[in-house]
């Protein structure tokens, strides 16, 4: 018999390698994720503009994060690795082309929609707006919200295609992608702002391209892998039926947390111009090391939980899981420190240039430390999710997530009258 210690090393050496290429990917998207915050802020500040591209860029970036790294991943990755373990190449092959298919056309369908019916999205999510009568600013955001809306197509579809290479351990083209991104907001705002009447707007146009590149770039190593989709709709399928069951409810389960920021992003729209910046700002901070470690760990451990749980291995799965849950503490605690006591050192160092005033500085601060608060929680929730989804179990995570969300919305509407802005970031740490 094997020695349990010694399997959990081994265990623990192999997900090390893999978390450590998509963490190094990952760096180099963030640098440059920061260079582009930074760009953004020297041309931009945290003026009326900049509130409208940020809620503008925010609406399609939502609902990524609920098709794309949310839900849909944590219900496609343990179906495809199941089939993987105990089906053909042949059946493998047969659910990526009828998901790939079923799952574009629904989203082509929303997003039309969404560009469709902008001006009324942006009256939902910019309330605010429309409550205090800026017409200019729902004018300009619903322009806006038709070029980035179809960013959600392009990118969930970029996901479906990186879901399937992390299934089949390459992940370091997946993880590469968000430098495109990046890349492609800073060279618009640089060299295509001059030229447009509307200087913002060359952003929404970046998004736009972005996430076209980005599904491009991943095609080649999924024709490579032998794994390149021919698309067919088909809902009666039953992998695709499964996958449905599964994302549905999933939804709420795994993200929680950009439900609750959209929320703020809501009730931020009431408050004084500048606050969704100040939040915006402020979040892309939190995001770094909860990207860098938790959402990079959570990404390696999926496809290995799924095959240890359908391979019937309950040993090397509460390795996989135990293992996260200490890399994820050794990183967190210290991070979540440094975000509080350093807040404003942060923002001064990064984003005080430009059009951003020394009042921008401190309002962003002030949500940095709120929003640090929680950084070990948002964290812990990206590992033990999988854990969860992996089995297909969806009711553990939506029962415990529709509870936080109830909470962070009556702790909103508590702290945002005393704090503002900040206490809206301060709701969703707690």
């Amino acid at each position: 018999m094997s020695d349990p210690e010694s399997s959990k090393v081994t265990i623990g050496r192999g997900l090390l390698k893999s978390s450590s290429l998509v963490s190094v990917m990952t760096l180099i998207s963030r640098v440059f994720g920061l260079v582009r915050d930074m760009v953004v802020a020297f041309f931009f500040g945290a003026g009326a503009e900049a509130d409208v591209f940020f809620l503008a860029f925010k609406i399609p970036n939502f609902f990524r994060r609920l098709f794309a790294e949310g839900a849909f991943s944590q219900a496609f990755v343990p179906v495809l690795s199941e089939y993987r373990t105990q089906r053909g190449p042949q059946a493998v092959q047969h659910l990526i082309d009828r998901v790939s298919g079923t799952l574009g056309l629904v989203l082509l369908l929303i997003t039309a929609a969404g560009a469709l019916f902008a001006g009324g999205v942006i009256s939902v999510f910019a309330a605010g707006f429309v409550y205090h009568g800026e017409v200019e600013k729902v004018a300009l955001a619903t322009d806006m919200l038709r070029l980035t809306f179809p960013y959600l197509l392009f990118i969930s579809l970029t996901a479906f295609a990186g879901s399937i290479l992390n299934s089949f351990g390459r992940f370091g083209a997946p993880a590469f992608t968000p430098v495109l991104l990046n890349l492609t907001l800073i060279g618009c705002a640089v060299w295509l702002r001059p030229y447009l009447d509307v200087p913002i707007m060359a952003l929404a146009w970046g998004v736009l391209l972005a996430g076209l590149l980005q599904l491009l770039f991943l095609l080649p190593f999924l024709r490579a892998a032998g794994l390149l989709p021919v698309p067919k709709v088909d809902f009666r399928d039953s992998g695709v039926k499964r996958i449905l069951w599964l994302m549905v409810p999933g939804i709420f389960g795994v993200s929680v947390g950009q439900i609750n920021l959209l929320l703020d992003t809501v009730l931020a729209s009431f408050l004084e111009t500048g606050s969704l910046s100040w939040l915006y700002y402020s979040d892309r901070l939190l995001e770094l090391p909860l990207a860098l470690f938790g959402i990079t760990i959570a990404t390696v451990i999926l496809p290995s939980l799924s095959r240890e749980h359908s391979g019937d291995s309950p040993t090397a799965f509460s390795a996989t899981l135990d293992w996260a849950i200490r890399m994820v503490c050794l990183v967190g605690i210290p991070a979540s420190a440094a975000l509080v006591v350093l807040s404003e050192s942060l923002i001064t160092t990064l984003f005080y240039q430009g059009e951003m005033t020394p009042r921008d500085v401190t309002m962003a601060s002030y949500s940095l430390s709120a929003y640090g608060l929680g950084l070990l929680g948002h964290m812990l929730v990206k590992v033990l999710a999988p854990g969860y989804f992996s089995r297909q179990d969806v009711a553990t995570p939506v029962r415990y997530g529709m509870i936080a969300l109830v909470a962070n919305m009556v702790l909103n509407l508590l702290l945002v009258w005393e704090f503002k802005h900040a206490g809206l970031a301060l709701a969703t740490s707690l």
